[in-house]
């Protein structure tokens, strides 16, 4: 099928056409993205760009202009922009992605006995917090950053990174012992 083909079908919403489009150009708008994404989002937000490209293209097809380029160069650019979209987005936050089982792992509080529901409150406990010190949680224990790198990153002195370190995990602590009858000692 050609482009003209493609997006007529996509205007006379042909599912059919639609599908071919994602199985034609999924890896090629996945590189798109995580060229863009690679070291600040997660594979969620990939993914989404990505998503979020061909139904762009479901909903607008008019936009595409075969005179103007070839369809794959388009959606390319969609998935572009989609990404640097969501890269700003990221960015404005200040936040670092926290895929949620890889943290918890990563904390190595969590031995092979511990039940589903203790990393929920784990991760709803680490997400409860405030910030900046859910983002110095996550920056020491999950991407094992040096106080010395995170207070750069941040803005901030060493000993403000040690104490606020110190004092989230106390009230990790806390916030997990009172939610669990204080069956758990994860921080040592």
């Amino acid at each position: 099928m050609n482009d003209e083909k493609i997006i007529t079908d996509i205007k006379n919403r042909s599912e059919v056409a639609i599908n071919e489009i994602i199985t034609k150009y999924s890896k090629l708008l996945w590189s798109v993205a995580e060229a863009v994404l690679s070291h600040i989002g997660s594979v969620q937000d990939v993914e989404e760009c990505v998503a979020d490209t061909f139904i762009y293209l479901w909903e607008h097809p008019e936009k595409f202009n075969h005179q103007r380029g070839k369809l794959k160069t388009w959606l390319s650019i969609v998935a572009r922009t989609q990404a640097v979209n969501r890269y700003r987005e990221i960015t404005k936050r200040n936040t670092l992605p926290l895929e949620d089982t890889d943290f918890i792992d990563q904390l190595s509080v969590v031995d092979a006995v511990l039940e589903a529901e203790t990393r929920k409150a784990l991760l709803a406990a680490v997400n409860a917090l405030g910030e900046p010190d859910r983002e110095i949680l996550i920056r020491r224990y999950y991407y094992n950053q040096k106080p010395k790198e995170i207070a750069l990153a941040l803005d901030m002195s060493v000993k403000q990174i040690d104490n606020r370190l110190y004092q989230t995990k106390r009230r990790l602590r806390e916030m997990l012992t009172r939610s669990e009858g204080g069956q758990y000692e994860f921080f040592q």
